[in-house]
């Protein structure tokens, strides 16, 4: 795998606005008062400003402490605290009173509890399709360590979607996360299929982390043998210099061709583009999946 140091210097293609519209700040406060995290905020989303702006937000459950290191990821790592029971109905009230029709969940990963966190993502979604009838809840779950209990036990909550990320090809699968494994993401996806087929199936990957073109349609093909039908592919930002270098920029035309190989292999919706994250546009992706 290449370690080549990336260019300072973003390419066009990479540039946001600085976030900071009346909705992005009316979202921050709300969430600050609730006392929620989102992954927009410790994964260090570039799409944080125009998410916000449409009231949207990923909200990540069971605190910003995460049992595992994933050289990749922007979130702390190390001893989390123990969960907070009353954080679903806080969560609840929070997404009615932003107006929300379509919210994902995600978390960090708890490996320390039992069930990895799967009552938290059930409560949730129980509790906020209850509060405001007409919002659908997509979850972007760990692999709970391959416990299938917890699977069943987030799918009978009724998500919307449940994503579940691959993140990068077999080869340097282990170099970038050292505590997952790649079989066991695409066995934990084909179970929720195999045990709520009604309930659409959705994964994630970073390019520019060493792949070749080659591997990353390799990986596409494992998941649709899985039985995914929604798809991310978004260009790997390093988040620091204590994170996993990064090997290149992906072209726009580069992901455009990824799009069209995911459309040819009969994914339902593809989202693959330079600032394409796993809940960008989340809503889009489960129309399309009806």
């Amino acid at each position: 795998m290449s370690t080549a140091t990336p260019p300072k210097r973003l390419p066009e293609w990479l540039k946001v606005p600085w976030p900071g519209g009346e909705n992005y700040l009316h979202v921050r406060r709300m969430l600050r008062d609730a006392e929620l995290h989102t992954v927009c905020e410790e994964a260090h989303c570039p799409n944080i400003g125009d998410c916000w702006e449409r009231r949207s937000a990923t909200f990540m459950l069971l605190g910003d402490i995460c049992t595992r290191a994933c050289r990749y990821c922007a979130v702390t790592s190390g001893k989390p605290l123990p969960p907070d029971p009353a954080e679903p109905a806080r969560l609840a009230r929070t997404v009615e009173l932003l107006g929300l029709r379509y919210c994902v969940l995600t978390s960090v990963d708890r490996d320390d509890l039992p069930d990895g966190g799967a009552w938290t993502f059930a409560e949730s979604i129980r509790l906020i399709t209850r509060r405001v009838l007409d919002c659908e809840v997509e979850v972007l779950t760990p692999d709970f360590g391959g416990n299938l209990d917890a699977l069943r036990c987030v799918l009978n909550a009724g998500p919307a979607v449940l994503n579940h990320n691959i993140e990068t090809v077999r080869r340097i699968f282990k170099s970038v996360r050292a505590k997952g494994d790649y079989d066991l993401s695409l066995a934990f996806l084909a179970k929720a299929r195999e045990f709520a087929p009604e309930i659409p199936t959705k994964s994630g990957m970073m390019v520019g982390l060493g792949e070749t073109t080659d591997e990353v349609l390799a990986t596409m093909r494992d998941l649709r043998n899985a039985g995914v039908q929604l798809l991310t592919i978004g260009q790997y930002l390093r988040p620091s210099l204590g994170h996993i270098p990064m090997d290149r920029f992906y072209h726009p035309r580069e992901f455009a061709e990824l799009e069209r190989a995911g459309y040819e292999m009969g994914f339902s919706h593809v989202a693959s583009g330079p600032l394409v994250r796993s809940s960008y546009h989340a809503g889009e992706q489960r129309a399309a999946a009806r």
